[in-house]
């Protein structure tokens, strides 16, 4: 084996080893990439940074991501999500499992709008845990419905997940939007169903609202408030998304339209001031600088590893894989699904998808159906214990009478569905193909 793929096996063990001892993951990206690459060439190979760095922070479609999630950020401090779990929790309240369909409901809108699973996983944990435990659910079926329900905005439009591919992939990103509505969908109703079926099956464990607590509700003024908080989300939902897949604007574009829209909503719900307005832009700052580092610093390790050989290294490790091109996808996926354990989505976007796109590349595989596929799988490594972010999120939010095995008890079946949507995805690519070509794209 040549020295240099040995110094590429040598980097991937010193990443790993980096992040176990506890250094953050952009320092890890950017330590042994620098180390290995000077040992295989020296300061030669990264006279090329500068350029690629250059070509990170004057990307314009990644302008959309501090715009996206100044939306999302403005959205969760208006107190939306409050707003929309009081009035569809008690709309659903009838219903064996009602109070966790509600909770899979507003995830979907709040994904759609917001797309920040932290504070939609401890919004939901705050707002809809101590009602699910008064009325008696089981306590691993109410932490899993929070957790999976809060991380649907990893997939549903506009996710950020979907930009940084687009950008990986050089594809449209108003294209991966359309090709992730329905495998999104598809996910938000199998986890009503699974919440649906176990309400009937087991309906200790999901009962309904009490009859008279429910009659106490006035029918006629709960309906109005539902259409005041439910029709302005889904009014910017429209506007931004349906200007993107419509081929009215561009995503980035879009993306300042819906921050307005935010601002818009919030002023309508009568809770815009000044400090919400500087308090959403300081947390978008954040979260997009964050975004940002890591971004760069995976430069560093990307050139290294392509300079190393490691491309050729993985490319040798698929040709000795049985069965063709679908058992390459699944190798990946399955190794996705595996890092999902241990890092977060970005972390496996900017690191482990490069890695196999020139395999899939000239094997002819649909770009378009492998992000879907990607971001589906990516998804998961919010909910995979024992590192889970939405977990964390969810224990964080959690009363003290809730445990962390109950957690990871409740979010098991909600992982098991995800990885059936993946198949579902895998076995029928028009989930995320159709649309895009529906639309000409």
């Amino acid at each position: 084996m040549p020295i240099q793929e040995i110094y590429a096996i040598a980097m991937l063990l010193a990443f790993f080893a980096l992040l176990l001892v506890g250094v953050p993951v952009a320092l890890t990206l950017a330590i042994s990439g620098f180390v290995f690459g000077w040992l295989g060439f020296g300061p030669m190979l990264f006279n090329l940074l500068p350029a690629r760095i250059f070509g990170v922070v004057t990307n314009y479609t990644l302008l959309a991501i501090p715009l996206f999630v100044f939306m999302g950020v403005m959205l969760e401090k208006s107190r939306l999500a409050e707003d929309l779990m009081a009035v569809v929790g008690r709309l659903a309240g009838n219903l064996r499992g009602g109070l966790a369909l509600g909770v899979v409901f507003v995830g979907v809108l709040m994904g759609a709008t917001t797309g920040i699973v932290g504070a939609t996983v401890v919004t939901l944990a705050l707002l809809a845990l101590p009602a699910m435990m008064s009325r008696g659910y089981d306590r691993g079926l109410a932490c899993g419905v929070i957790c999976a329900s809060g991380t649907l905005g990893q997939i549903i439009p506009p996710s950020l997940i979907l930009i940084l591919m687009a950008d990986i992939m050089n594809l449209s990103v108003g294209t991966l939007f359309a090709a992730a509505v329905f495998p999104g969908l598809l996910l938000a109703g199998m986890f009503a169903a699974y919440v649906i079926i176990l309400g009937m099956v087991r309906p200790d464990m999901a009962p309904p609202v009490p009859a008279e607590e429910r009659a106490l509700i006035d029918t006629r003024q709960l309906i109005l408030r539902l259409l005041r908080v439910v029709l302005p989300p889904v009014g910017l939902i429209i506007a931004v998304l349906g200007s993107i897949i419509g081929g009215i604007a561009a995503p980035t574009e879009a993306a300042a339209m819906g921050a307005l829209g935010a601002v818009v909503v919030t002023a309508l719900g009568r809770r815009f001031n000044a400090t919400l307005l500087w308090e959403s832009a300081a947390a978008a700052a954040r979260i997009t600088a964050m975004m940002m580092f890591v971004l760069i610093c995976a430069q560093v390790f990307a050139l290294a590893f392509r300079g190393l050989r490691g491309e050729q290294l993985v490319e040798d490790l698929f040709a000795f894989l049985p069965g063709g091109v679908n058992t390459d996808i699944l190798f990946m996926l399955l190794l996705i699904f595996v890092l999902g354990f241990f890092l977060e989505w970005i972390e496996i976007s900017y690191i482990a998808v490069p890695l196999f796109l020139p395999i899939f590349a000239s094997s002819g595989v649909d770009p378009v159906w492998l992000a879907a596929l990607i971001a589906v799988m990516l998804q998961t490594s919010f909910l995979t214990p024992p590192f889970g972010w939405a977990l964390f999120f969810l224990r964080g939010a959690a009363p003290p009478e809730i445990t962390t095995g109950e957690i990871y008890r409740g979010v098991i079946p909600f992982v098991a569905l995800q990885i059936l949507a993946v198949g579902a995805v895998f076995a029928f690519p028009a989930l995320a193909t159709w649309l895009p070509r529906a639309i000409g794209w």
